[in-house]
């Protein structure tokens, strides 16, 4: 059976393309305020935090790869709470179709017409949990969506909201029951990371947050701090980041080392991701001009799961560690 839940009704697209960006110190601030209110419910990584919250200003989305019960889908759940976002979730199952993700026509009987049925992807926030469960073909019906931000159902195209954004979490410890994830998915995905266990005293503060079942979970009393419009005016602040053409050309160098290097290097699309990381680096930092330090902080979590080696004693962690270590800047 498909399971699919729904927080909030569909959403239509945004139709705010006039308003104004933030000042970067005004966005840094917005996103500390948005960073900690997710640390309310996660505790101990505030590093994956900045890095969902990279992700999103970069327009992109995210893989979060693990092992079950580190607090993946309650990230995901924070971060649309906190910026006062619609939310859906759809867990990945073999049995799921493309239709279950996409949405589907009914016919009506009353109206002798089809109606189209949007599917969980019309949503700001989707989480896509355990997506390696789901077959190539059922994962396949992300691909439009994440890249174009619209869905084609038997020939009409649907556009998404905006802003969109797929967190997708990916099973690491069961390979025998779980697919590969197409190459060309992967690539539409603009980070990679892991979150990883709790420190001792992390884990203590957690269990003492949540011992009390009838306490219900921080996440579901969770209160924006922000609104999709401040996400949007954010979005907008990041893509105004100066990018001066030397750290342009050292991306562009990065990506060139891994082609060389690697039996797959980093695609076009995934040097574009790393240069928009870095751009939300920077206004994190309340800059509006990026640094080489941004791009080489943003390096391994978005280029490395985009690289494919012929030999299984090199990574793409290796290649790109190499790349930052040989590649000069200029």
């Amino acid at each position: 059976m498909t399971d699919v839940t729904d927080t909030t009704e569909t959403t239509v697209e945004d139709d705010s393309g006039d308003l104004p960006p933030f000042g970067p110190t005004e966005t840094a601030r917005l996103t500390e305020e948005v960073i900690e209110s997710v640390e309310a419910v996660i505790v101990g990584h505030r590093d994956a935090i900045e890095d969902v919250i990279v992700t999103v200003l970069a327009r992109g989305h995210l893989l979060i790869e693990d092992v079950p019960g580190v607090g993946k889908t309650t990230l995901a759940k924070a971060i649309a709470r906190s910026f006062d976002a619609s939310f859906k979730r759809v867990q990945f199952t073999p049995d799921l179709l493309p239709s279950d993700v996409t949405g589907v026509n009914v016919f009506n009987q009353r109206t002798e017409e089809f109606d189209f049925r949007p599917g969980p992807v019309f949503a700001t926030f989707v989480l896509g949990d355990e997506i390696n469960r789901a077959p190539p073909k059922t994962q396949s019906a992300l691909l439009e969506a994440m890249e174009e931000r619209q869905v084609t159902t038997d020939g009409v195209t649907r556009s998404l909201p905006d802003p969109f954004c797929v967190i997708a979490t990916q099973n690491d410890v069961e390979p025998g029951q779980t697919y590969e994830l197409p190459v060309a998915e992967l690539d539409r995905f603009t980070k990679k990371i892991r979150l990883g266990y709790p420190g001792t005293d992390e884990e203590v503060h957690m269990l003492e947050r949540l011992v009390d079942d009838h306490a219900g979970h921080p996440v579901e009393s969770l209160e924006p701090v922000a609104s999709v419009e401040d996400l949007l005016r954010a979005r907008r602040t990041v893509a105004k980041v100066e990018a001066a053409e030397p750290v342009r050309a050292y991306v562009a160098r990065l990506a060139t080392y891994t082609r060389r290097n690697a039996a797959l290097g980093v695609s076009p699309r995934g040097s574009l991701a790393l240069l928009r990381t870095a751009q939300a680096r920077a206004v994190l930092d309340g800059r509006d001009y990026v640094l080489p330090d941004d791009v080489q902080r943003e390096a391994q979590s978005v280029l490395a799961h985009r690289i494919r080696t012929e030999s299984g004693e090199t990574t793409g962690r290796q290649i790109v560690a190499e790349a930052l270590d040989r590649v000069d800047v200029e």
